[in-house]
């Protein structure tokens, strides 16, 4: 039963995530509330580690939530469970795009969907922000001055243009070299 839930919620999630892998991040959060395949907190390793492995962050992001829930048979379904939509999608588009590339319908259709996946993919940063820089317990609520601080180091580094163009992974590195300094 496992591996047809998988299906279906991934299914759905390739589906419905127009605009790549960072728009499946409200699907994914979804699910923390619908299953307990993984939590919000391991949901924000799974970005992390998502950005820091090879491959597309929407396919890396379903292998490691379909693991998290079934294993390896977990993994493959979840994965190619979101990918079986795009593909479908993707074969009919191919067939069709000539006789409806410069319909008005379509056209208004996607001038209205690209601000649509924007704010979802903005709501999955304001969340995942949360996550990172907010530490919450059973009572009290705080901010990680640490975090907040290896944050806007970060963010203000990326608006070096020449620091802008490194490699991603240097960043990733770099953050883990900074956590563990501060947390030794």
């Amino acid at each position: 039963m496992i591996y047809l839930t998988l299906a279906f919620e991934f299914f759905k999630i390739g589906l419905f995530s127009i605009g790549g892998g960072m728009a499946t991040l409200p699907f994914l959060m979804d699910l923390t509330a619908k299953y307990d395949w993984y939590t919000a907190s391991e949901l924000a390793n799974m970005i992390a580690i998502s950005e820091s492995t090879p491959g597309p962050v929407g396919i890396n992001m379903a292998t490691y939530a379909g693991y998290n829930a079934a294993g390896i048979p977990g993994a493959v379904v979840a994965t190619l469970s979101l990918t079986a939509p795009a593909l479908i999608i993707i074969i009919v588009i191919a067939k069709f795009l000539e006789n409806f590339s410069e319909n008005p319908t379509v056209k208004a259709v996607f001038y209205g969907i690209r601000p649509t996946v924007a704010a979802l993919i903005g709501y999955a940063v304001w969340e995942l922000l949360k996550i990172a820089l907010v530490i919450t317990g059973s009572e009290t609520t705080q901010i990680a001055y640490t975090s907040v601080f290896i944050f806007l180091g970060a963010f203000l580094l990326l608006q070096v243009k020449r620091l802008k163009k490194l490699h991603p992974l240097v960043w990733i590195i770099a953050g883990a070299v900074i956590g563990i300094l501060f947390k030794i």
